[in-house]
């Protein structure tokens, strides 16, 4: 009886168990590609993703792009037609798929797509997906596939001189492209720095950028799904899963949505689909959800979720999906100075620091997971929570937002649009739409996205309403002023919003960075009270560093100053030979015309300058550092007026002068770590007024904190002067000022000399610290320091070492000649007399002896 009873258990069992047949089949074909010239000899292996720079480099026909000075002799490149072919072999079980397609992640840009020498595709566009149903033209065994790539500068040559009139560009490098004044990247959807910018070279690249699939499928399958946010706090998450689904027939299914971390079902619900595109919607809720937060706040939870959909017994199509549970919002609220820009995360008005961010490399598909890993943990490392993905590259591998969600990095996300005015005609139009729609569609169940932006620098460069701008509209009668105008309105306050707006749940748009307003004639400028800032009165205006204090607004999205990268990272671009500021190959690595020399300008207000040349780099980097600083400090102490910092930049895509934090081998700056200490979630900043010392407390913190001042007054010996102590409380998520230094008290003080020593204590932790030097460091009578170093702790892969000096140190730098790729726990830092700091070193340092760490100080 009991087992007639378990075999009935069995069969019902049996009779609800879903047999997993997977409708879709999908096969890469990444292998076996190789390319050849159009009329012309140059042919090889090609490597998939790749370009066809990184193919004629791999296979030796032109020499290092960023060597030297390289990059001119190789714009023949960008002039050609190239072809693509591979074979793929279909076997009869998948051609007798209801459909097969082939999916083509990027192709850069205009491709000609050939299967059997039928063409399947026209592409166009560097920022879209592609699809191409071939069924028709596949067959049983093997298949050939060619792409012809066509010369993106004859193509834009061709809309260039089809136009009634030029558009502006200012940092597409025609000249270095040998087009003279022809400026033709605005006609063409490619990433825009590959045109040249003012930090990095003109590679105009043509490939297979990113992978290539065959898809085949019967019945169903889930093109996206939507993960809805329709209310989420602490209690509860109201979601929505709103699930596209291409159908080849009529029929009745179910869709369950179950949680993946204890496979839970969440959600299910029968519905008819009919053949074609569908679309539905399950409501689901989940109970005291575990919150998505930016690092500093909590933890990034995330949760996975598999969307299943079944035919009878059969599961026939899944989709997995990723996302965080948070409420964001841009807040905009009117008040007694303008109006606010802030993000508020979960109802916590968070001040956003960070920087913005450029593509990691000229050739986009030498990009690795560990470029990523990288420089997303520098982000991380560097107490950042957000970072500013600039309209001039791409909109980035889904890689990249997966480690921002999990670490807690909100993104602002700029549409691919930067300082250039675009054609509005009908087909650039629908072709902008259709590349917004692709990536919007991509990337919104990210919750690190904060923030869609619709470009950068274009409202505040055409400056349609009233004087000002970069002189871009007084090139143009009234009536092309008008046309252009209308172009530029239909892209970023008709086609772009309205992506947002239909494809997200009131995700957040804000027109053109930087802008004093939502509506178009809100134009930026130096002292707006609304909106974002680009603030480049230093280093453009050649304002002074302490300019940093004065120009602030709601916002900083944008701001900088420049350095070299270090002397290892310039070996590897430049021979001794070149070790000048301006010889012929460091000025082909310094992409701002103006800048070798306004680095040196800078320097002299503040520093020494030094004639050596690795000293020169040296002190870029500590020049940088002391600006960048500056600046963060006083956005900073602006809270909560002033609620984003996010410096100009933290990377680079190939070895050079720039404004990033690290350079192109992810190596840090000085500035990286002073950016470390800056975003720390409790700084003490001092600035000076009026001849007194103002002292700020900074906190990020949720919650008051009890803490105790120390102030000391000493001289570069270690003599202490004058020590003053003050118990206070550290406002929460804002700026107090919690000290007044008076002028008085100096009186008879060698400022030259003499700095104050300010450190917060809660109990007897040290929770923050700051020097205040009383003069620029060039004025400072600094002794010749004795400096001991000496390990403390040696494995493979870690080495402590102990550092100490007897006198006052300034931006010590550490650093070892033997390779590269170290990283140390801090560097470019300031020592007091007779104080000790323990340095960590991570990297093959099994064999280092003390002799080989170099010291380099002010």
């Amino acid at each position: 009886m009991r087992i007639i009873y378990f075999i009935g258990l069995l069969m019902a069992f049996s009779a609800c168990k879903q047999e997993k047949k997977e409708s879709m089949e999908i096969k890469q074909l990444n292998e076996g590609w190789v390319y050849s010239e159009v009329d012309g000899s140059h042919r090889g292996a090609a490597s998939v993703p790749g370009t066809i720079h990184t193919d004629l480099l791999n296979n030796k026909q032109i020499e290092d792009p960023f060597y030297r000075t390289n990059e001119r002799d190789q714009q023949w490149v960008d002039k050609k037609d190239w072809v693509y072919e591979t074979t793929f072999v279909i076997e009869e079980a998948l051609l007798s798929k209801d459909k097969l397609q082939l999916h083509f992640y990027g192709l850069d840009t205009y491709a000609d797509v050939f299967v059997n020498d039928y063409l399947v595709l026209k592409a166009f566009n560097m920022h879209r997906e592609w699809d191409a149903d071939i069924k028709q033209f596949a067959k049983v065994g093997e298949n050939q596939l060619k792409i012809v790539f066509h010369s993106p500068i004859k193509r834009g040559l061709e809309l260039y001189n089809a136009s009634p009139y030029s558009y502006p560009a200012n940092n597409d490098q025609s000249e270095n492209g040998e087009l003279g004044d022809k400026k033709v990247s605005v006609f063409t959807r490619k990433a825009g720095y590959h045109y040249g910018w003012d930090w990095g070279p003109r590679f105009v690249t043509s490939g297979i950028w990113r992978p290539v699939e065959l898809r085949a499928w019967n019945d169903y399958k889930i093109e996206s799904v939507y993960l809805m946010q329709l209310m989420v706090n602490n209690d509860v998450a109201e979601l929505e899963a709103e699930i596209e689904i291409q159908a080849e027939s009529h029929s009745n299914v179910k869709a369950i949505i179950r949680n993946k971390e204890d496979n839970s079902i969440v959600a299910k619900q029968d519905f008819e689909i009919n053949k074609g595109e569908n679309k539905v919607a399950i409501p689901f809720t989940i109970e005291n959800p575990k919150l998505w937060w930016s690092r500093g706040l909590g933890e990034p939870n995330m949760y996975d979720f598999e969307i299943q959909i079944s035919n009878g017994t059969n599961l026939v199509s899944t989709k997995s999906i990723s996302t965080g549970l948070r409420s964001i919002k841009l807040v905009r609220e009117e008040d007694e100075k303008g109006e606010s820009f802030l993000f508020e995360l979960n109802g916590v008005r968070v001040f956003a620091k960070g920087a913005n961010y450029i593509p990691n490399d000229s050739f986009l598909p030498r990009v690795t997971k560990s470029d990523y890993d990288k420089v997303v943990a520098d982000a991380v490392n560097a107490n950042m929570n957000m970072l500013r993905i600039w309209g001039g590259g791409v909109y980035e591998d889904d890689y990249f937002y997966d480690l921002c969600d999990k670490n807690g990095i909100m993104v602002w996300q700029d549409f691919m649009f930067a300082c250039s005015m675009y054609p509005g005609d009908e087909a650039m139009l629908n072709n902008i739409r259709k590349e917004a729609e692709d990536n919007v569609i991509r990337l919104r169940n990210h919750p690190s996205i904060v923030l869609w932006c619709g470009n950068n620098e274009i409202n505040i460069a055409w400056h349609y309403f009233g004087k000002g701008g970069w002189g871009w509209k007084e090139r143009y009668t009234p009536a092309q002023q008008e046309e252009i105008q209308e172009a530029y309105v239909n892209i970023f306050h008709k086609v772009l919003p309205d992506v947002v707006d239909e494809f997200t749940n009131n995700a957040d748009y804000w027109p053109s960075s930087p802008q004093a307003g939502y509506d178009i004639d809100k134009h930026a400028s130096d002292v707006n009270t609304s909106g974002d800032m680009h603030y480049w009165g230093v280093w453009h205006g050649l304002h002074r560093f302490e300019d940093f204090d004065k120009y602030k607004a709601r916002f900083m999205s944008e701001y900088g100053f420049q350095s070299f990268p270090e002397l290892n990272t310039v070996k590897t671009y430049a021979s001794n030979e070149d070790f000048d500021i301006e010889s012929d190959v460091m000025a082909a690595h310094q992409r701002s015309g103006i800048g070798n020399l306004r680095i040196k300008e800078y320097m002299s207000w503040y520093y020494n300058v030094p004639a050596d040349f690795e000293e020169f780099l040296y002190m870029s980097h500590v020049l940088q550092a002391e600006g960048i600083g500056m600046a963060i400090e006083a956005h900073r102490r602006a809270m909560p007026y002033c609620m984003g910092s996010l410096y100009w930049q933290i990377n680079d895509c190939w070895p050079v002068a720039s404004w990033s934090s690290t350079d192109y081998y992810h190596n840090w700056k000085a500035v990286h770590y002073t950016v470390k200490r800056a975003f720390e979630p409790i700084i003490i900043s001092a600035t000076q007024n009026k001849g007194n010392i103002e002292i700020y407390g900074i906190s990020d913190f949720q919650q008051e904190k009890k803490a105790s001042l120390k102030i000391e007054l000493k001289d570069f010996g270690g003599k202490v002067l004058k020590t003053i102590n003050q118990q206070l409380k550290l406002e929460a998520n804002t700026s107090t000022q919690i000290f007044t230094f008076a002028s008085s008290e100096l009186k008879g003080i060698n400022k030259k000399k003499t700095y104050l020593s300010i450190t917060l204590k809660d109990k007897d932790k040290l929770i923050a610290e700051q020097k205040y030097y009383f003069t620029f460091p060039k004025d400072q009578e600094l002794d010749k320091a004795n400096i001991d170093i000496s390990i403390i702790e040696q494995t493979e892969d870690k080495l402590v070492v102990s550092v100490k000096s007897d006198s006052l140190v300034r931006s010590l730098f550490l650093s070892l000649n033997k390779s590269k790729g170290f990283e140390w726990s801090d560097n470019y830092f300031d020592m007091e007399a007779d104080e000790s700091k323990m340095i960590t070193i991570f990297g093959d340092v099994a064999n280092i002896k003390t002799e080989d760490i170099k010291i380099m100080t002010l």
